[in-house]
């Protein structure tokens, strides 16, 4: 009886070990990967730039993205919405699942990139930069997205920067709302097939249903042929759920 109890004992005692020793490998691993997306944000702020080299035509910013492709090949420009944790580099890949599990220099990275779609066509005049990144809890990434549910947050932060190699964009916010992913026989507005419109009735025709279903009555919007950007993250108000913020871009 004792041993079983002395056995019952250390049993428990194991458990507890454990999980404390898990716990810990828990917290630690969160910790290193908040840090390496904080890190991330800050990544421009590491590249130097001469500033004679400066001018209208080629930003310090457009400069600090060409310096991040000789990195990486895939990165496709630089993403800002001022005074939040948003400022990352834009990726695409080949496919839309490489860059959910690597971080812009390639590496394994649970935080993933933030990255463009791989249908967008840089080719021809494509009407929407449709970017993707995560929803961290660590509030990282995407995560801060899900505060443009609420209007005052959109009326302090109404543009969206994005920067490429060529030209620096501000995009004013036009729609916020809520969506999924749904089945591919589901006849509903789908945001994510909407890259390179063929026609104006089908550009105008995704406006329309953006600003339907904005959370919000937003006053801006935008005539065809209008550069959009696109931001999705997944939200948890529904199965398979996504929360999307649609720009219009702002004529020089």
């Amino acid at each position: 009886m004792k041993k079983t109890k002395k056995k019952l004992i250390l049993l428990i005692y194991f458990v507890l070990v454990s999980l404390i020793i898990i716990s810990i490998i828990y917290i630690v691993r969160e910790f290193y990967w908040k840090k390496e997306a904080v890190e991330e944000t800050k990544i421009v702020d590491t590249i130097e730039v001469d500033e004679s080299k400066v001018t209208k035509e080629s930003t310090k910013r457009m400069i600090q993205v060409k310096s991040l492709q000789q990195e990486n090949s895939d990165v496709v420009g630089f993403l800002e919405i001022e005074n939040t944790n948003i400022s990352y580099p834009v990726v695409q890949g080949n496919d839309n699942e490489y860059y959910m599990t690597h971080n812009y220099k390639k590496e394994k990275s649970k935080n993933g990139s933030i990255f463009l779609d791989k249908d967008y066509d840089w080719n021809i005049p494509s009407n929407n930069y449709l970017i993707y990144g995560h929803n961290l809890n660590n509030g990282t990434m995407f995560q801060e997205l899900l505060k443009y549910a609420n209007e005052s947050y959109y009326k302090g932060h109404p543009t969206i920067s994005f920067t490429t190699a060529d030209e620096e964009g501000v995009y004013d916010i036009i729609s916020v709302f809520r969506s999924k992913v749904y089945y591919t026989s589901d006849n509903v507005f789908k945001y994510y097939f909407f890259i390179n419109p063929k026609t104006k009735e089908e550009y105008n025709d995704y406006i329309k249903n953006i600003k339907e279903n904005s959370l919000y009555n937003i006053e801006q919007t935008a005539d065809y042929g209008t550069q959009l950007i696109t931001l999705s993250t997944c939200s948890y108000h529904v199965k398979d759920g996504r929360f999307v913020i649609v720009g219009a871009k702002k004529e020089k």
